[in-house]
């Protein structure tokens, strides 16, 4: 099966050969793919590298937090794409985006405050969980439209951090 992925701005082919093999953009790669604690928390062996990640679905498709970087992300398959495409419709883009908390935690930091302009990769919160510092950045640019959370604040899972037009 082919999909379209977008992660943030960029677009990648990607396509399942078997389980453990896919293409993205023609390249071949080898892959496993396993849920660790849950739902959120995923695992993935990519060409022999190893990454865990958050995944939490949102409304504009997914919110992957790797790395201490926050990404957005929209898969569609062929068939969503020639449908979508047929019936003259964009992809979707939601004008506010709510960033959300992709784990339990606590706020160390809000470098932004409601109505302050931001440019994609700044940084809006800083979450601590697990004993490791997140950053959580603006996926595109935008003016903040509202902050949830102060520092010192315990959060959930979930939970609307900041809000962006």
């Amino acid at each position: 099966m082919k999909y379209v992925t977008t992660i943030d701005d960029q677009s990648y082919q990607i396509e399942i050969i078997t389980e453990d093999e896919i293409t993205a953009d023609g390249k071949r790669h080898t892959v496993d793919f396993q849920s660790v604690i849950g739902p959120p928390v995923v695992s993935l062996i990519l060409d022999s590298q190893s990454y865990e990640a958050y995944v939490n679905p949102t409304e504009a498709g997914l919110e992957v937090l790797l790395r201490g970087q926050r990404y957005l992300v929209n898969v569609e398959d062929e068939r969503q794409r020639i449908l979508r495409e047929v019936s003259g419709t964009k992809a979707i883009r939601r004008d506010e985006i709510q960033l959300k908390s992709p784990m339990p935690g606590l706020i160390v930091a809000v470098p932004v405050e409601e109505g302050q302009q931001v440019d994609k990769g700044d940084n809006l919160v800083i979450l601590e969980s697990m004993k490791m510092q997140n950053e959580i950045k603006a996926p595109r640019e935008g003016k903040v439209t509202g902050v949830r959370v102060n520092p010192g604040d315990n959060v959930d899972q979930n939970q609307v951090l900041v809000v962006i037009n």
